[in-house]
Order: C-alpha cells, then structure tokens, then sequence
C-alpha cells in the first residue's frame, strides 16, 4: 500500500529577483497549497527553508520552500525528512520541468534527475531517487523557438500565453495534492494525466 505524501517541497530562488521566474514553479505551487490550507509559511533556520503544516485528514503535512539557492535544495529537504523521519517515499517535490511544454504536469516516483539540480541534490540528502516528484511543464526553449540558453530561461519569468498554460497546470496539480496526501497516487495520476491538454 503506497504512503501518504508527508512532506512537499517546492523549488525555486529565494528572493524578489527570482519570484517571477520559470525555475520558481515549485514555490508557486506551495503558495497556494498554503493559501488552500489558511496556512503561512516561516522561516526555519534549522531547516534552511520557509516551512508551513497543514492538517490533512488528522495528520500533519509539511510544506518547505528551501531557501538555499536551487543547487542546494537537499539540504533543507534532508534536514525536514531526517527530523520528522519521514522516507523518501512519503516526499513529493515540486518542481519546473524543461521536457514538458507548459500547460503540461505529471506526476512520477524515482527516476533520474536529468540535470536538475535541485532534484540532484535531494537524491543525494534523501540518499534515494524514490520520492515522487510533480513535473510542472516550462519548456524548451528550443521547442519554444527562442535562441536564449537554458541557463538563462529558466531564470527568466515566462511569456503572457506560457504563463497562462502553467497556471493552469499548477491549478490542476493543486487539485490532486488531497490524494496524494490520502496514499491515492492512480487516482492523482488518473485525474492530472488525463486532463494534459
């Protein structure tokens, strides 16, 4: 029987200048989950990131923003799964996906990082591929037909019509966070695979 998700973070930079940007899916994402919950996030030192609980069926969920830069994304991640002993497999992370246009979410569990770094880093703190991650579509910007380097698109905020197809996705993953918080992982997949425009 799967675990219930426990612990959810969401990736992206800290600060003003990152907000906006294509590489901050993951904290858009934890936003609203907080706004969902009437939860607000604060920032724990010891865990490196801003950190909100939420209540889901008489449980407590943990929501982590990590504020360590994207590379080091692990470290607050680590730190919140060691504390609380959670397992890698009770930990979903949210984060931009270049392989997917936007408008385009999936759900998985393990699997590679394909240079992610933030995901690199997690695998290493966690010391498994076997959390489940939900792949928020950005882009290419190759598929996009922009000529910028991948380095400097994702730290840039998206154009009018990608945003709105990522906000969309972002609205549609936020609708299968409560199953995945029960263990209903074919049904969040079910729900979020299904509706991929």
């Amino acid at each position: 029987m799967p675990q219930p998700i426990r612990l959810i973070a969401g990736l992206g930079n800290p600060g003003p200048d990152y907000e906006k940007t294509r590489h901050n899916a993951g904290f858009w994402l934890l936003d609203s989950l907080a706004d969902d919950a009437r939860a607000s996030f604060a920032l724990e030192k010891g865990f490196a990131g801003q950190v909100a609980k939420v209540r889901h069926d008489g449980e407590w969920v943990w929501l982590v923003k990590p504020m360590t830069y994207m590379n080091r994304s692990g470290q607050s991640v680590g730190a919140l799964a060691r504390f609380y002993k959670i397992p890698p497999e009770q930990v979903l992370v949210v984060h931009d996906e270049l392989d997917l246009l936007p408008g385009h979410v999936k759900l998985k569990q393990g699997g590679g990082h394909a240079g992610h770094n933030g995901l690199k880093d997690i695998q290493a703190a966690l010391g498994s591929p076997a959390f489940w991650r939900l792949r928020v579509g950005i882009g290419h910007p190759r598929t996009l037909g922009l000529a910028q380097p991948v380095v400097d698109f994702v730290l840039h905020p998206p154009r009018r019509e990608e945003g709105e197809a990522i906000d969309g996705a972002l609205t549609r993953a936020r609708a299968v966070i409560p199953a995945l918080m029960d263990g209903k992982f074919e049904l969040a997949t079910r729900q979020l695979h299904g509706d991929n425009p």
